[in-house]
Parts: structure tokens; sequence; C-alpha cells
């Protein structure tokens, strides 16, 4: 375990503020380790509202579901995030990251970028709903991020994202044996926490989301049944 893990995970955690624009709650904190101090953020299970396409669960276990496959499948988008007690309950504890504000992110969400296509990539596994512009955070180093995965690994197709740029193209070989790699630690139980984070039935699409995605070897379509961009997009 890094030092970052070990301060998120046993330092002090501190609510700092909150995001008024989340329709959760969506604390800012820092947690206090030794001689360590981590921005991060807080999102309670206390402070969710319920989903009615999304009944069983809660956000902060996908979210940690999402992080869990992010990092097995070698997506690498999704700051570092754990499940912890804080001061309003257990909730989702999620490293701060501090954007590149030199990039224009209207103008940069619809380029070809490759780390954007892996993102793109990483919503069509996670089955991700809601991949507003403003979830994208490009850091100065280059490196690309994700925030509010919430809403994911629904058992029914409801991929709303505006990355669409890929749809229809065919998978790179480096891309087909990611998807290769992280299909074969699902089934051999790598991952054990994720069923204790998703429901088996959502598990279970999880593993046929990926398999027919190395079927059809193309990024996947928009749906015709209901919008393919979430609103607002921003």
């Amino acid at each position: 375990m890094n030092v970052l893990s070990q301060a998120l995970e046993k330092g002090e955690l501190i609510v700092t503020g909150r995001l008024i624009d989340a329709s959760n709650a969506t604390l800012l904190g820092e947690v206090s380790f030794e001689e360590k101090k981590v921005k991060c953020i807080y999102k309670p299970i206390a402070g969710e509202r319920p989903l009615w396409d999304f009944p069983d669960g809660n956000l902060a276990h996908r979210e940690f579901a999402a992080y869990l496959i992010s990092k097995h499948g070698k997506f690498d988008v999704v700051p570092l995030t754990i499940l912890r007690d804080g001061p309003f309950g257990l909730g989702m504890v999620q490293q701060w990251i501090d954007i590149d504000h030199t990039v224009d992110l209207a103008q940069f969400f619809g380029t070809d970028d490759i780390r954007l296509r892996t993102m793109a990539l990483f919503d069509a596994v996670i089955n991700n709903t809601d991949r507003k512009i403003g979830h994208l955070l490009p850091q100065a180093d280059g490196k690309l991020f994700g925030c509010d995965h919430g809403v994911t690994f629904h058992e029914e197709y409801k991929l709303r994202t505006v990355l669409w740029q890929w749809a229809g193209d065919e998978f790179s070989e480096e891309e087909k044996n990611l998807l290769v790699d992280l299909l074969s630690d699902i089934k051999s139980n790598q991952i054990p926490e994720l069923s204790g984070l998703i429901t088996n039935t959502e598990l279970l699409s999880l593993i046929s989301r990926i398999e027919n995605l190395l079927t059809s070897g193309t990024f996947p379509l928009p749906s015709q049944e209901w919008p393919a961009i979430p609103w607002p997009a921003f």
C-alpha cells in the first residue's frame, strides 16, 4: 500500500466544503495521516438520493466498482478511490484531481485524443449512463482522469456519453487484449470485491458486455431508443 492509499484509508477525514451543483451530497475533504495531508472528495451513502432506474445498491459502491475496473483493466482513468467511514458515515472517498485549466474542455472532448478513446472504451465496459464533458479531468502532466461513476453497471444497455467519436470503429489489438485480460480476471474472480458492490445480475451483464464488445470488435453505437448524450452535456 502506497502512502497515498494509506492516507485515504487511515487518515483523519475532515469535511472542508461542499460542491453545491451536485445532485447528491458531494463533500470536499482533507485527510491527515502522519505528516501527509491529501485533498479528497467524500460522498457519504447517507447523502444519496434514490434513483428509480438503479433500485439496488448505492452510488458509492458503484463508484468503487468503477475504480476497480479501471485499475485491474489497466484503463487507469479513475482517481484512487476507496470506501471508508467518515463524519457522515460510510461513503466513497476519492483523491482530488487538480485539473489543467489551460485545456478547453468544450473543444477537447470532441477530439480524437487517445486518452479520450481509452475513456470511451472504459465507459462502454462499465455501461456509464452519464459521461459529461465536465467529468473529464485533464492534468498538466498529460494524464486524463474521469469522475462521477455512480450511475454505472446497469444490466440494460444505457450508455450515455459525449464521447461518440469512435462509434463503430474497430478496436486496436491493444484494446482487444485489454478486454480479454479484464474478462479473464473477472471470470476467475481476480477482482473479488465486485460481487459485494454490484448485484449478481449486473456482474453477469458486465461479463456479457465485455464478451459482446470482443465479438463485435468495435466501439458500440448509440442507442436509438433513448437520448445517447447526457443532459446537460457539461
